[in-house]
């Protein structure tokens, strides 16, 4: 990882990482070696470290994800849904990473036989009955 190659990356966020981190505002005032060294110490949460390594969210998010995961998993294991293996809980992991597309929401129903067989699969209740 080069100072050219974060540059060349993104030079928008590199200025706003060295702001941040140094009190830098001006690039051009530093000699080449200083700057290059002082990119270099930008820690892996950084902006342009980040976006180098084609990272949308930091290994403490991701970490905190997984955490979630494993307890959302043991709450679900105690569930009727949990014994029957129905209705798993999504990986936060997953949709951060793009494993898993979030979801969007519908944004209506065609026929009434749509809405109450989807309202049957949130709810569990039958509607009308």
């Amino acid at each position: 990882m080069t100072l050219a190659g974060m540059i060349a990356t993104d030079r928008d966020a590199l200025v706003c990482d060295l702001a941040e981190t140094y009190g830098i505002f001006e690039m051009g005032a530093l000699p080449v070696k200083l700057l290059a060294t002082l990119a270099s110490g930008l820690r892996a949460d950084s902006r342009i470290r980040m976006k180098m390594a084609g990272s949308e969210v930091t290994q403490m998010e991701l970490l905190t994800a997984a955490v979630v995961d494993r307890l959302s998993m043991l709450w679900w294991a105690k569930t009727e849904d949990g014994r029957n293996g129905i209705n798993r809980p999504r990986s936060l992991v997953k949709v951060f990473t793009g494993q898993e597309q979030e979801k969007q929401p519908s944004s209506g129903f065609d026929t009434a036989e749509e809405f109450e067989a989807e309202w049957e699969r949130m709810t569990g209740v039958r509607h009308g009955g």
